[in-house]
């Protein structure tokens, strides 16, 4: 039996029993199909359930020469490993060597983020006299109060809107959809815009529940929002690399500075694992280092 035929009954388990979206179904994919090429042109293609843990250690091996980083061998690693638990599932194989595959150590990069009155300057400095103004500062203010990721705020649907409840509802990773709480800056600026700006736009069909339009009537692109937010960090004379995410980031680091605790943020962040939102727990202890160093009597110079 062909690897393309094993590949395909992969493909839908991931869509039918592991309902993932298409992204990441492409990428575990990608991971298999990887492993397939390195297999046939070292002349070792064979069933999977023949396949050897040395041979995917040489695999690991070949992907570091070729320099992929850590992050990205890990991201393979555990595509390799969700295929063989497929083919257990399914009796393909009684064999698993992906399992004792070691993932490579990572280092967790702390992400960038912006202070509260950095956050605020850079949603205050757009232009409101423009077109396309309050769009983009109900925007801003969504994702800044939802700490949302840019692909949950560009399909952002009106018909999930509970404004007058102080509520959105996102769909995020794995099509998981979550309730999110906005503020009322966000409500107000976001209610602006549907009432005054989007009512005026010849909308495309198909994009009728879109909450953020371009001029065309077609959803907002990723793109534009990386531009839009890059645009108004130059004016406000910020130097770091911003982008959407960098409010997401910011969103969470000022819950926990404030006090929230590490449970309500994996909430609203639609994170599915505790791990991924500890991050910002170290993002905190800097903070509270930085406010020791800057206050108390021992540690100023």
């Amino acid at each position: 039996m062909s690897w393309q035929h094993f590949i395909n009954g992969f493909e839908s388990f991931l869509k039918l029993e592991k309902s993932l979206s298409d992204n990441s179904i492409q990428a575990y994919l990608s991971d298999v199909k990887k492993l397939q090429n390195f297999l046939s042109t070292n002349d070792k293609l064979q069933s999977p359930n023949d396949v050897s843990l040395n041979q995917l250690q040489d695999f690991l091996k070949k992907l570091n020469e070729l320099g992929f980083d850590a992050h990205s061998q890990a991201r393979i690693v555990s595509g390799l490993r969700t295929f063989w638990k497929y083919l257990l599932l399914e009796n393909i194989t009684q064999n698993n060597p992906a399992e004792l595959l070691q993932l490579p150590k990572l280092s967790r990069k702390l992400p960038d983020t912006l202070s509260v009155q950095e956050t605020i300057a850079v949603i205050e400095s757009i232009d409101m006299s423009k077109p396309e103004g309050q769009r983009n500062r109900a925007m801003l203010e969504v994702l800044y109060s939802c700490g949302l990721r840019v692909s949950e705020l560009v399909n952002l649907q009106i018909s999930n809107l509970y404004l007058t409840s102080n509520f959105v509802k996102v769909t995020g990773k794995g099509n998981k959809e979550r309730i999110v709480p906005i503020g009322n800056e966000a409500t107000k600026q976001l209610s602006n815009y549907l009432e005054f700006v989007r009512n005026k736009i010849p909308v495309q069909k198909g994009e009728e529940d879109m909450v953020f339009l371009n001029k065309r009537g077609k959803r907002l692109s990723r793109v534009m929002v990386f531009y839009i937010i890059k645009e108004q960090s130059a004016q406000v004379g910020i130097a770091k690399a911003i982008s959407p995410h960098t409010f997401r980031h910011s969103f969470a680091t000022h819950l926990i500075e404030g006090g929230a605790d590490l449970r309500t943020v994996q909430e609203m962040l639609g994170h599915a694992s505790i791990t991924t939102t500890e991050i910002y727990t170290h993002l905190d202890r800097e903070y509270l280092r930085s406010v020791i160093m800057q206050y108390h009597p021992r540690y100023k110079h």
